[in-house]
């Protein structure tokens, strides 16, 4: 190429950029909109950025949360009671145990208890309560000579048997079947059964299967609604265990250790942290840093854990008592995404796991006291935990360095099976019957729950009334939705018309929000709109998968072009871009944030928030009369939304609105959200807080209105009028504003109306119909 030709080129590329945002004609006070490409995917790739940038923050942001005191052990344990306190209310450890006196023995009048014998040892199936009518089953491993040197409770991986660590049943390796080896060693052990990762299609009874879950995932999913969450669930039933060894050695003289392996690892360190009458606390194949944990299968999802806890802060929650990691290979997965979160599985490497060790150390460096963590292996082979089995057993005799010999047997010998082996099956199918039944009781309960937490709302007046909602606007602000304590940036507003009929001109709109997060919407703006008039604003939300162009291009089946519509009314409307969006693309942002106690919301709040203040300074609207109406997922915008931004003056849900809780927590009902793919829907602990008629009270006084087709698969009649009838008793029957509040039905399927709700939003922004 010749020299003058590249140059020429090169200038043409230098100047295009300026010419080409000279060219574009941009709303007024704006600067000219020059970005190209799927602004949407954009704004996907910029909020995952700035999520990976939180979680990344969230370790140094821990030492906030922490006031260690480290003068004596129980001046330490205190000052970190409100942190176990808050760790057990994340993992939903909120049901009362039940007291028992001993397990029981699983027999009937052809089975007999005993399942096997070891060497030294004898092998029960039992059962034990642990909360509510739940109950623990599994293997318990009696010592046939003299007393047990200790108690322990031994936890397989989620995808191992009681029998197979035992040694009754194949598929782990003989050194690896640490409750067998512990048996053997003179310790009386406990195996539960886990929850498993089979795969299954979930389904109503009698209906055929839809989303491919885990068996964890499926419980996971209503539990976490509910506040509870099936880690939780299961740490409940090894702390039972521990209430019995300690009741039956006389609490002063327990000698109790918790081991586990994989899944197993996990629940022993979450037991461990919160329980102080556990000795020794030994982790394999799980110990390690939890930054990716939002790749990891969502039934580890815990909500808000990195605000306070990493593997190293747990570990410093043990201490003074003594934690032993064993680094050896944890099991591995992929798990699709078929309707059940995607999640990828990996072993922590030894990089991972010493880092956190060193982490957890310097964490207690001024407890004398403390025993340090003891890490064995080198994270390069298979399980192998003879070094942490010594150093458990030894520690629990009172040694102070790993036995080489004596305490731990060297028993080879695989218990003999002394009848058919209990049908792991059906086992398994009682643990999950039992934990559904369990959150359906919870979900039964929880309207009562939730009138309970609401009843500091004053309805003497609607000042009074104004006033009281407001401890509860700043709970589902910060603990409910999650928020980011992050000034908005200024707005840096850009835009470029970019469509014009005659009646309305369609200028595409960006602002900025967080660094890499901003806010992008279609703002249209009718052609009689006159120099220096004040009109209102309808800010007109797509739903799941949408685009601002839905709203008001093309007769979209479910929107109508209800935006440019409302436009050719008079109003002004804004289709913000929202961020659901892309499948799992935006699906997993949902499990970034969790992470960091956030949600999807804690990104979209402050981007419509950044919106209206925009919006209210532009010379052509009228601050006091910006309206939000969105439909579908826009719909379940609309009851978060305008529930934190209060500059909205009303809000619109159409095609969403539900028993919410119900619809997300049910494994009755077919609308329910359980049996389907919308992994990142669950909201943590709404079942005892807000359900749409507290978010409702959110929103009041302020005017809300439902727009409902009676054909619209989200949900049923009965049950949104059953929803909506609380927020009418509300507005009519307290407060004495009910010309506030309505719900028009319709004969129609997933749609907008566009009728009573015009006409609604004609009457409460006051602008007349034309």
């Amino acid at each position: 190429m010749p020299r003058s030709l590249s140059l020429s080129i090169a200038l043409a590329l230098i100047v295009s950029a300026p010419a080409i945002a000279q060219s574009i004609e941009t709303y007024p006070g704006t600067q000219p909109l020059t970005i190209e490409g799927d602004i949407a995917s954009q704004m996907i790739d910029g909020i995952d950025r700035f999520l990976l940038r939180e979680i990344e923050a969230s370790v140094e942001d821990r030492t906030k949360h922490w006031n260690r005191d480290f003068s004596s052990s129980e001046a330490y344990n205190k000052s970190i009671e409100p942190n176990r306190k808050r760790l057990a209310h994340i993992l939903g450890v909120r049901d009362d145990r039940v007291p028992f006196d001993a397990p029981e023995l699983i027999s009937t009048t052809n089975t007999p208890a005993l399942v096997g014998k070891g060497e030294g040892f004898d092998i029960f199936a039992v059962r034990w309560p642990a909360f509510g009518n739940v109950h623990g089953e599994g293997l318990l491993l009696v010592p046939t000579d003299g007393e047990p040197i200790a108690d322990v409770v031994a936890i397989p991986d989620a995808d191992q048997t009681p029998e197979q660590i035992t040694g009754l049943a194949p598929g782990v390796a003989a050194e690896a079947q640490f409750a067998r080896r512990l048996a053997a060693s003179g310790c009386r052990v406990i195996v539960p059964t886990l929850i498993s990762r089979e795969m299954r299609r979930r389904a109503p009874l009698g209906q055929n299967g839809r989303a491919n879950l885990t068996n964890r995932e499926y419980i996971y999913r209503s539990a976490f609604e509910m506040g509870r969450h099936l880690i939780g669930y299961e740490v409940q039933k090894v702390l039972a265990c521990v209430d019995w060894f300690e009741k039956e050695t006389a609490e002063s003289n327990a000698k109790i250790s918790v081991v586990g392996y994989g899944e197993g690892g996990m629940l022993a360190l979450y037991a461990g942290a919160l329980d102080t009458r556990i000795a020794v606390t030994c982790v394999s194949g799980y110990f390690g840093d939890r930054q990716s944990i939002w790749q990891q299968p969502i039934d580890r999802n815990v909500f808000g854990l990195l605000e306070q806890f990493g593997d190293a802060e747990l570990a410093a929650m043990v201490a003074p008592r003594l934690l032993i990691v064993d680094a050896a290979k944890g099991p591995e997965l992929t798990l699709p995404s078929d309707g059940g979160a995607p999640a990828t599985l990996k072993s922590p490497d030894w990089d991972s796991i010493s880092g956190e060790l060193i982490r957890g150390i310097e964490l207690v460096e001024g407890l004398v006291a403390s025993q340090p963590p003891y890490a064995v292996s080198n994270g390069n082979g298979p399980a192998d935990p003879d070094a942490a089995l010594r150093r458990m057993l030894g520690s629990l005799a009172g040694k102070k360095e790993p036995l080489e010999h004596g305490l731990l047997s060297s028993a080879k010998s695989m218990p003999k099976a002394s009848r058919e082996l209990p049908n792991a099956a059906s086992r398994q199918q009682r643990q999950l019957d039992e934990f559904d039944r369990h959150n359906q009781w919870l979900l039964s309960e929880s309207p009562f729950v939730r009138k309970d937490y609401m009843k500091g709302l004053d309805t003497s007046s609607v000042a009074a009334f104004e006033a009281s909602v407001e401890q509860y606007r700043d709970t589902f602000r910060h603990e409910t939705i999650g928020h980011f304590d992050h000034e908005l940036l200024s707005f840096n507003a850009r835009s470029r018309k970019s469509w014009e009929t005659d009646k309305w001109t369609g200028y595409e709109v960006m602002l900025d929000v967080f660094p890499d997060v901003f806010a992008y919407g279609v703002l249209l703006v009718p052609k009689d709109l006159k120099e220096g008039e004040k009109r209102p604003v309808v800010v007109c939300q797509h739903g799941l998968e949408g685009r601002p162009t839905d709203v008001f291009l093309g007769d979209h089946g479910a929107y109508h072009d209800f935006a440019a519509k409302l436009c050719e009314r008079g109003f002004i409307t804004f289709a913000p871009q929202n961020i659901y969006i892309f499948k799992d693309r935006f699906r997993t942002l949902q499990r970034k944030a969790n992470a960091v106690g956030k949600t999807l919301f804690s990104v979209m709040v402050p981007q419509h928030q950044q919106i209206v203040n925009w919006l209210k300074t532009q010379s052509n609207v009228d601050p006091d009369r910006i309206a939000f109406y969105g439909l579908s997922y826009g719909g379940k915008s609309a009851m978060r939304i305008p529930a934190l931004v209060t500059d909205y003056c009303l809000s619109i849900c159409s095609a969403d609105f539900n028993e919410w809780v119900l619809k997300n927590a049910s494994t009755r009902h077919n609308f329910s959200y359980v049996w389907t793919g919308e992994y990142e829907i669950f909201e943590f602990d709404l079942g005892s807080t807000f359900n749409y008629a507290e978010m409702a009270a959110l929103i009041c006084p302020r005017p809300f209105m439902v727009e409902r087709g009676h054909f619209d698969g989200v949900g049923e009649d009965e049950w949104v009028a059953y929803e909506y009838a609380k927020i009418r008793y509300l507005y009519q029957a307290k407060l004495g504003i009910g010309d506030r509040t309505e719900i028009e039905w319709f004969v129609g399927p997933h749609t907008i109306n566009g009728k009573g709700t015009f006409d609604f939003l004609h009457k409460h922004l006051n602008w007349p119909k034309r």
